[in-house]
C-alpha cells in the first residue's frame, strides 16, 4: 500500500472524508516552492538565535530556578541579553510577571507616557483589548484617567499611510507613536518590516524625539528583520505567541532603547527596584528552549496560514492575505459571511486539537471585547495563539482569524477539519472542490 493510500486511510479515521482530503492535497502540492522560501527564513532566524545564545554564554546554570526577590538571577539576566541581541536593541525585559501581550503593551505605554502627553496611532484603531488600556472605551486605570490623550489617523482607501494626516496629527504633546504590525480584528493588511521602517523614518523626520513603539505580536521571525532593525524604539510581544515557541507557559517581552526598557522595568516592579528583582521561578528553561525552537514553530504556522488562504480562496471566500501575497505575520483572515460558518470553522479547529478536542466552542462575552467572541483553542498553554487556534467576533462580516500550529502537519489537519465541518453542513460550494 502506498504512502498516499495510507495517509488517506489515516485521515479518514481522523474524520476527514476523501473529497476534503483530496482537495486539500491538491492545494498543498502547489505550495512546495513557497514552503521552501519559508524554510530559508527559518534557517536564518535559527542561526541568529544560536549566535545570540553563544555570544552570551548560555549555560546549564542559566536554567536554575529562582524565587522570592530573584536577586542575581543569572538565567533571567542572560535571557534578557539574548533577547536584546536577537532583536538588535540596547536592552530587553523578558519576564513571567508580564502576563500576556496586552499587559506587555500596557506596561510599555504606561511606563513611557506621563500626564499631558499624547499617544498617536498612525495605523487606525488598535486591537480591541487596547481600547480599554488607552481609554477609547472607559476603564479603570486607563491612560485617559491619567490625563494622557489619544488620537489616531486612519489608513487611506488604498491601504497606504495617510502621511498628510499623520503630519497634521503630530503636535508638541505627541510623545509616543504606537504601530500595530498585525491586523487585529480588522480586514487590513499586516505591515511589513519595510513599511514600518518607512513610517518610522517619516515620523522621526517630523519630530525626532517621538518614541516609536511597535506591537510585534504574531510577527516575530516571520521575516529576516524585525521592526527594531528599522528604527523602532520599542518592540513588544507575548511569549505565548511566536517567541515562546509553544513552550513558554506565560510571559511577555519589551525590547528597545535602554531608557524605554528601564522605564518599563520600574513600572513592572517598583521605583528603585527595576530589573533587579523578579524571580524566574521554574519557567526559565522553557523560555530559552521556546525561543530556540521559535523559528521552526513559526515556519509551521506560516505554512498553515498559506495553506488556509489558498484552500478557502479556491472555495470562493475572501481571504487576507490572499493565497499569493508575501507574509508578514502568522494570522490568516477569512471572511465567512455568516455566523453558522464562523461557528462551524471554529468547531473544526477545536476538533483538530490535541487538547480538549471533544469540546464545542461557543460564543461568549470575553473580557476586553465589545461583542461576543468565539474561540477555538485546544492548546497545551491556555490562550497560546502560536498553537493551533481560531477566533472571531460574532458580528458582521463574521471574519475568522486563524493562526498557529506548532507543526505544519498539525496546522494542515486542523484546517482540513474546519473545512470538514463546513462540508458536512453544506455551508461550502462542493462543486468547487472537484
Amino acid at each position: 500500500m502506498s504512502t498516499t493510500m495510507d495517509l488517506t486511510a489515516v485521515y479518514k479515521q481522523m474524520g476527514i472524508c476523501e473529497p476534503v482530503y483530496a482537495f486539500g492535497k491538491k492545494i498543498a502540492d502547489r505550495l512546495e516552492s513557497r514552503f521552501a522560501q519559508i524554510d530559508a527564513v527559518a534557517e536564518y532566524n535559527q542561526l541568529k538565535i544560536i549566535a545570540a545564545m553563544q555570544k552570551n554564554r548560555v549555560s546549564a546554570e542559566c536554567f536554575h530556578t529562582s524565587s522570592g526577590y530573584g536577586y542575581n538571577d543569572l538565567g533571567r539576566d542572560t535571557l534578557e541579553a539574548v533577547y536584546a541581541d536577537v532583536f538588535h536593541t540596547e536592552d530587553a525585559l523578558v519576564r513571567p510577571q508580564i502576563t500576556c501581550g496586552t499587559h506587555a503593551l500596557a506596561l510599555a505605554l504606561m511606563s513611557n507616557l506621563r500626564p499631558g502627553d499624547e499617544l498617536l496611532s498612525p495605523v487606525g484603531k488598535p486591537y480591541d483589548t487596547l481600547e480599554e488600556v488607552i481609554g477609547i472605551r472607559p476603564s479603570k486605570g486607563s491612560l485617559a484617567e491619567y490625563g494622557i490623550t489619544y488620537r489616531q489617523v486612519e489608513f487611506l482607501e488604498d491601504g497606504g499611510f495617510d502621511y498628510d494626516g499623520i503630519r497634521a496629527a503630530i503636535n508638541e504633546r505627541t510623545k509616543m507613536v504606537t504601530i500595530q504590525r498585525s491586523k487585529g480584528y480588522l480586514m487590513r493588511k499586516t505591515l511589513s518590516v519595510a513599511q514600518i521602517g518607512e513610517l518610522i523614518s517619516f515620523i522621526k523626520g517630523i519630530k525626532p524625539d517621538i518614541i516609536c513603539m511597535v506591537d510585534n505580536c504574531y510577527g516575530e521571525f516571520v521575516e529576516m528583520t524585525e521592526p527594531s532593525d528599522v528604527g523602532a524604539d520599542m518592540i513588544v510581544g507575548s511569549l505565548i505567541k511566536n517567541p515562546g515557541g509553544g513552550l513558554a507557559p506565560i510571559g511577555g517581552y519589551i525590547a528597545g532603547t535602554r531608557a524605554c526598557v528601564e522605564n518599563a522595568a520600574y513600572r513592572l516592579t517598583s521605583p528603585g527596584l527595576g530589573k533587579e528583582v523578579g524571580a524566574s521561578l521554574s519557567v526559565i528553561q522553557s523560555f530559552y528552549q521556546g525561543l530556540f525552537q521559535a523559528p521552526l514553530v513559526v515556519s509551521g504556522a506560516l505554512k498553515g496560514a498559506i495553506f488556509a488562504a489558498n484552500l478557502y480562496e479556491n472555495l470562493g471566500f475572501q481571504v487576507l492575505p490572499d493565497g499569493s501575497e508575501s507574509r508578514h505575520d502568522i494570522i490568516q483572515a477569512i471572511a465567512l459571511e455568516t455566523p453558522e460558518r464562523l461557528c462551524a470553522f471554529c468547531e473544526g479547529i477545536q476538533a483538530g486539537a490535541p487538547v480538549d478536542s471533544y469540546v464545542t466552542p461557543e460564543p461568549w462575552d470575553m473580557p476586553g471585547y465589545d461583542s461576543k467572541v468565539i474561540m477555538a483553542a485546544g492548546a497545551f498553554v491556555q490562550g497560546s495563539s502560536i498553537e493551533l487556534s481560531a477566533d472571531g467576533p460574532l458580528k458582521e462580516p463574521y471574519n475568522v482569524y486563524f493562526q498557529g500550529g506548532l507543526t505544519w502537519h498539525h496546522a494542515k489537519f486542523g484546517i482540513l477539519m474546519s473545512l470538514q465541518k463546513l462540508y458536512d453542513r453544506n455551508l461550502v460550494n462542493k462543486d468547487l472542490m472537484c
